[in-house]
């Protein structure tokens, strides 16, 4: 970005007062520790928004009050909870209602994806990903190969940037994919990389994976909320996400998925099937074959969790109310002020004692709020449990890294000023 920051905090006290969004950290919950404590995790667990008790109150009396009758004649009728989430979850990647669920978790969603768009077929049986992938996603495309009896080490292929870059390029994994698009059947990533911050590409890798004759999906875990997304113009295939970082929806809450709409409305689609998915004018007659619902909420299978839906709502009411240009814009000044301190005032001394190198791509697209710090001497955890203590809640991921992610809607431009100050002192020579 262009703005010209200063290195003085009443600089970032400015910053703050001229915050269109500073109204809305009041709408969250902060921890409280036995020193004060700045959060800076919500690329990890988003903070509790204020209204989630007195929302979850809501469904517990109505509950009580109801029982099984809830279903219809709670203020949030039960049997339609879900539907409440297809428009701000539509805003927020780009899509149409209709193409977006709130369903499951983030793991569950992909395996289901994964039956879905997994179609091998002849030569065409290779999955195209990236080489350090949350493990997790690793785990699920290995036993999706498994099932159908395959060789992991012989049908996954895991892209590595060339040795002179940190991160893939965009063309590097286009090539790939023209390289390999005899065989190729599905090209998997995620829209941001949980350990480096790196934004991927995703309508140009669809691009590229369309023009191969294969299907393109992507892990939004740490984009959606985050990032801007076009799901439905980009012609993505699929996406799934969890709801518990930047959509603050609590430890475990649902997650989601999205499905384009050529994809949805075709009934022929193929899917795993569940009640909830079933036309919704028969689904309780319990008999007759499946006749899923147009769109994404055809691949539903169970009814809405609904307790576990509370404080998601609770948050997406605040991103509805912010409003999602306001909070882009914040998110890129916040992490470029917070790049801009960091080279100023800790990574051009080599003498320090923690060399810190910026891993996280610093591109206008090419990243979301989380900044990851390789710590290249012996010493990373050393230097995290430091900041730890200070009060400074970020988080560390093996083998050298730590995560520090300033989030629009609640974190302030003076807490990145005291972090970037503490860490400079602390890098100093002992």
């Amino acid at each position: 970005m262009s703005t010209k920051f200063l290195i003085t905090r009443s600089y970032s006290i400015q910053l703050d007062k001229e915050d269109v969004l500073a109204p809305f950290r009041k709408e969250f919950l902060f921890p409280k520790g036995e020193t004060s404590l700045t959060y800076f995790c919500g690329h990890s667990l988003g903070l509790q928004p204020k209204n989630t008790k007195a929302l979850m109150m809501q469904e517990l009396e109505d509950w009580e009050k109801w029982g099984v009758e809830g279903h219809w004649k709670a203020k949030n009728p039960w049997l339609h909870y879900h539907q409440a989430f297809a428009k701000p979850l539509s805003i927020l990647t780009g899509a149409y209602p209709d193409e977006v669920v709130a369903m499951n978790s983030l793991t569950t969603n992909l395996h289901f994806m994964f039956a879905s768009f997994y179609r091998p077929a002849g030569k065409k049986i290779k999955i195209i990903t990236e080489s350090w992938n949350f493990p997790s996603d690793r785990f699920a495309l290995e036993s999706l190969v498994k099932l159908y009896g395959y060789d992991p080490k012989k049908v996954i292929i895991e892209l590595k940037p060339s040795k002179k870059n940190i991160h893939l390029t965009t063309e590097e994994i286009c090539a790939a994919i023209e390289k390999h698009k005899a065989t190729v059947t599905l090209v998997f990533f995620n829209g941001v990389n949980y350990y480096s911050g790196q934004a991927f590409d995703m309508m140009r890798i669809a691009q590229a994976a369309h023009l191969a004759g294969a299907f393109a999906g992507f892990d939004l875990a740490h984009a959606i909320g985050n990032t801007n997304l076009q799901l439905h113009d980009w012609k993505v295939d699929f996406a799934v996400w969890c709801s518990y970082k930047y959509l603050n929806g609590g430890p475990g809450a649902v997650g989601g998925a999205f499905v384009h709409q050529q994809h949805g409305h075709d009934k022929t689609t193929p899917r795993m099937a569940g009640w909830w998915g079933h036309d919704q004018n028969t689904r309780f007659n319990l008999e007759g074959s499946y006749k899923p619902v147009s769109g994404a909420a055809g691949f539903q299978v169970s009814n809405a969790p609904v307790m576990n839906m509370v404080a998601l709502k609770a948050s997406l009411n605040i991103y509805m109310h912010a409003g999602w240009p306001a909070i882009a814009k914040k998110r890129n000044l916040m992490f470029a002020y917070m790049v801009f301190l960091i080279k100023s005032l800790c990574t051009k001394d080599q003498k320090k004692k923690f060399s810190i190198q910026l891993i996280t791509p610093i591109g206008i697209n090419e990243h979301g709020s989380m900044l990851s710090m390789r710590v290249e001497r012996n010493g990373g955890k050393e230097l995290f449990s430091l900041l730890t203590k200070k009060g400074f809640m970020v988080d560390w991921r093996e083998p050298d890294v730590i995560r520090i992610a300033p989030v629009p809607l609640y974190n302030k431009y003076q807490e990145i000023y005291s972090f970037v100050l503490e860490l400079s002192k602390l890098a100093e020579l002992v």
